[in-house]
């Protein structure tokens, strides 16, 4: 498999599943501006929709959205636990969780990265980004991941979340569940190697 990404994009999700789920892959860095890969294809011969991630899988073929993409990749290795079995209560609890990080987290996001957009408009977002967070601790009580024990995909995409926090100074510390959650998922050795692949680390 190969995985397009840019380094501390949301990409980094999709990584850190490939990474624990043990999958042999190569990655592929794009230049999002230039809309050109490290390798010098077209990347909107990949994926027309312009951004990242993308995944092509060993038929070829090309999976896009992050939500997909990871559980495409947690299927292909079930016994890595990183997604339940497809027709259980406890994946549509997963899917649940993918659907509120990519929806209330992650596109919260964007309009922070936004340099046309006014402070004003940009303490809305930060201020609404700040309820979903306190949602975030209070389901994290008690658990070490969003789903209890286990490590899942969702809980390498909420990580990525926190990266974002950082980046544009929204400050979590407020929130000891996620300062845990966040220490337990640093201190995994497959994600390190994921950041690490990225230079992120």
């Amino acid at each position: 498999m190969k995985l397009f990404y840019t380094p501390g994009a949301c990409s980094i999700s999709p990584h850190i599943a490939l990474c624990e789920a043990g999958i042999s892959h190569t990655i592929d860095k794009v230049d999002l501006k230039a809309k050109k890969t490290e390798g010098g294809a077209d990347y909107l011969a990949i994926n027309p929709k312009g951004y990242i991630p993308a995944l092509q899988i060993d038929s070829g073929e090309v999976l896009v959205e992050g939500v997909a993409i990871v559980q495409y990749i947690a299927d292909q290795k079930p016994e890595s636990g990183l997604a339940p079995k497809a027709g259980t209560i406890e994946r549509y609890r997963l899917m649940e969780w993918l659907t509120f990080i990519s929806s209330e987290l992650h596109k919260g996001f964007s309009p922070l990265f936004n340099p046309a957009m006014p402070d004003e408009g940009k303490k809305i977002f930060r201020d609404r980004l700040v309820q979903r967070w306190t949602y975030v601790e209070k389901q994290l009580a008690g658990k070490d991941y969003v789903m209890g024990k286990t490590f899942t995909v969702a809980d390498g995409y909420l990580y990525n979340m926190t990266r974002w926090a950082k980046r544009v100074e929204l400050d979590l510390s407020a929130f000891p569940n996620v300062t845990a959650f966040v220490a337990r998922v640093e201190a995994r050795p497959k994600v390190i190697e994921a950041l690490k692949a990225e230079g992120l680390m």
